[in-house]
């Protein structure tokens, strides 16, 4: 029987798929040539003669986790029980998938002299996965500062490796903090709680200052918002990526 056609876009071979995290998977594709992005940006994925399919339909946005420099592309998500979710578990490795053009400006800004503050809920970590991994890599002068929410240790996709970041890129600081430890098996001496404007100003001297990044759940995104701006931040200076349903 032969193969199903790939539709026009870029072909993209599925070389692996690991647990990052409880009902976390990551899937690792072979970066298809000509594929370009910045770091925080997404792409379409799509599912070619699947399986299986259901009402949602076969494609799905993942922001790119991985790194401009790193020779595969990366996608972490929260594995829902849905028929693409299902699907991109069980295909053989070597499927190909249709993957869209990178898009999106959820990246960082160019002025260095601004420090970033990254704020990030639970998948939400994706973009800025990719972003800090570059910024370590290319040596960049950006103050960065990671706030990292999520309801346990367990549910917390790459944060040993983040902490590796923070040990080797002298410009990046990361403030992991965990809002249900009560359900956690693990030991933690993090931060406990939600992002706040507290939890902020003990790690941010000036709030006015930096650019704001907030990507996650849409309340999350709207609360943290909301704060910010009763913090006195300026609007033009909050950019936000909202994660609905994965």
């Amino acid at each position: 029987m032969a193969a199903p056609e790939i539709p026009l876009g870029y072909e993209a071979k599925l070389l692996n798929r690991v647990e990052v995290a409880d009902d976390t998977m990551s899937f690792h594709f072979e970066k298809p040539p000509g594929f370009e992005f910045r770091p925080g940006q997404s792409t379409d994925l799509t599912l070619v003669s699947p399986p299986e399919t259901d009402s949602e339909g076969n494609v799905r946005t993942f922001s790119i986790a991985s790194a401009p420099f790193e020779d595969q592309l990366m996608f972490t998500t929260r594995m829902r029980d849905t028929a693409f979710k299902r699907s991109l578990k069980t295909v053989p490795l070597g499927t190909s998938l249709k993957m869209e053009q990178a898009i999106g400006s959820f990246t960082l800004h160019n002025n260095s002299k601004k420090s970033a503050v990254l704020m990030a809920g639970g998948i939400g970590i994706t973009p800025f996965f990719s972003i800090v991994k570059q910024a370590d890599h290319e040596r960049l002068l950006h103050r960065l500062y990671l706030f990292y929410s999520n309801r346990r240790p367990e549910d917390a996709p790459f944060l040993e490796s983040l902490g590796k970041l923070e040990e080797s890129n002298p410009n990046f600081r990361l403030i992991a903090t965990m809002t249900e430890m009560h359900r956690s098996k693990r030991k933690w001496e993090g931060e406990t709680g939600l992002i706040d404007k507290a939890m902020l100003s003990r790690y941010v001297n000036d709030l006015r200052g930096p650019i704001f990044y907030i990507a996650g759940p849409p309340r999350m995104v709207s609360e943290i918002r909301k704060m910010l701006l009763a913090s006195s931040v300026n609007e033009d200076d909050i950019r936000a990526d909202e994660f609905a349903g994965y």
